[in-house]
C-alpha cells in the first residue's frame, strides 16, 4: 500500500483555508495573497504598530478573536506573552500550523470574550480588533475586556460614518427627539444580515464607540486609522463594576 505524502507549500495553506489573514510565511509563500482587502491584515498593522511599544518584553497580552493569529505573531515578535483566542477552531488550526512555521511561543485557545470575562487573567494589552460589532450584547463585553486590561486596549470595530459632535451633558425629556440628531452618539441595530453575515448583529457611529469607550472608563489616547482606538484603562466606574458583578463577572465596587 502507498501512502500519500504530506501536503507542503501552498498545498498546506490550501488544505487549510479558506484564510482571512494573509500571513507571509518564512518560506515567502503567503496564506491568502489574493484576499479581497488587500494585504490583509498587514496594512492595517502598519499604521498601528507605531502606538504600541517597540519592547514588550514582561508584557502579557491578549488577542481576543485572533483569526489566524497576524497580531498575535507581531506583538509576540516584540517581546509579549500572548494569548490568542477565538470561537472558530478552524482559524485556531491554522494560527497553531503557522505558529510552527513562524517558531514563535504563541497560546492559543478556543474561547469567547464572555467566557473570557469569569477567568482570573489579566494582561497588560488587549487587541479587541474586528469583533465588537458581531457581538449582541457589544457594551457588556467592551466593560469585561476593560475589566480586564492593565496599560493599553486597542478598540477596532465596524462603524457608521456619520457626524461627530458634542453632545450636551444632559437632554430635557421632552426634547428627546434630538437623541436622533446624527451627531448624537447612536448604534444601528441589524435584525437579519449586513454584507451577507448574520453575525453582524451592531453598527457605531465614530461618536458612540468613544462614548462607550468612555463609559467603561477607558481614555482613547490615539485614533492611528479609521474605526481604531488606542486606549488607556482608567478603572470602571464603580456602578459598571457592580453590574458585572451582578452578571457574574468581576467583583464589586466595594470588594476593590
Amino acid at each position: 500500500m502507498t501512502l500519500e505524502a504530506p501536503p507542503t507549500g501552498i498545498d498546506e495553506i490550501d488544505a487549510r483555508g479558506p484564510w482571512f489573514h494573509n500571513l507571509h510565511l518564512p518560506d515567502e509563500t503567503q496564506t491568502a495573497p489574493g484576499h479581497p482587502l488587500g494585504d490583509f491584515p498587514r496594512f492595517k498593522w502598519i499604521d498601528l504598530a507605531p502606538n504600541l511599544p517597540k519592547d514588550l518584553s514582561g508584557w502579557t497580552a491578549l488577542d481576543i478573536g485572533c483569526n489566524a493569529g497576524f497580531y498575535s505573531f507581531e506583538l509576540a515578535r516584540r517581546g509579549a506573552d500572548v494569548l490568542g483566542i477565538d470561537t472558530d477552531e478552524r482559524y485556531l488550526r491554522q494560527a497553531r500550523w503557522a505558529r510552527e512555521q513562524f517558531g514563535l511561543e504563541v497560546e492559543f485557545r478556543q474561547m469567547g470574550v464572555y467566557e473570557l470575562a469569569r477567568r482570573p487573567e489579566r494582561f497588560d494589552l488587549i487587541l479587541f480588533m474586528g469583533v465588537l460589532y458581531h457581538l449582541r450584547h457589544p457594551l457588556l463585553a467592551l466593560d469585561a475586556v476593560a475589566h480586564k486590561v492593565d496599560r493599553l486596549l486597542v478598540l477596532q470595530t465596524l462603524t457608521l460614518h456619520s457626524d461627530d459632535g458634542e453632545t450636551p451633558e444632559d437632554v430635557p425629556f421632552e426634547e428627546r427627539e434630538r437623541l436622533g440628531e446624527r451627531c448624537w452618539p447612536h448604534v444601528a441595530f441589524v435584525e437579519r444580515r449586513l454584507a451577507g453575515d448574520a453575525t453582524n448583529w451592531w453598527v457605531p457611529s465614530r461618536a458612540a464607540v468613544r462614548a462607550m469607550a468612555r463609559s467603561a472608563g477607558l481614555e482613547i489616547l490615539a485614533e492611528p486609522l479609521d474605526e481604531t482606538f488606542v486606549c488607556r484603562p482608567h478603572g470602571l466606574p464603580p456602578e459598571v463594576a457592580d453590574e458585572l458583578a451582578y452578571a457574574g463577572v468581576g467583583s464589586p465596587s466595594s470588594a476593590r
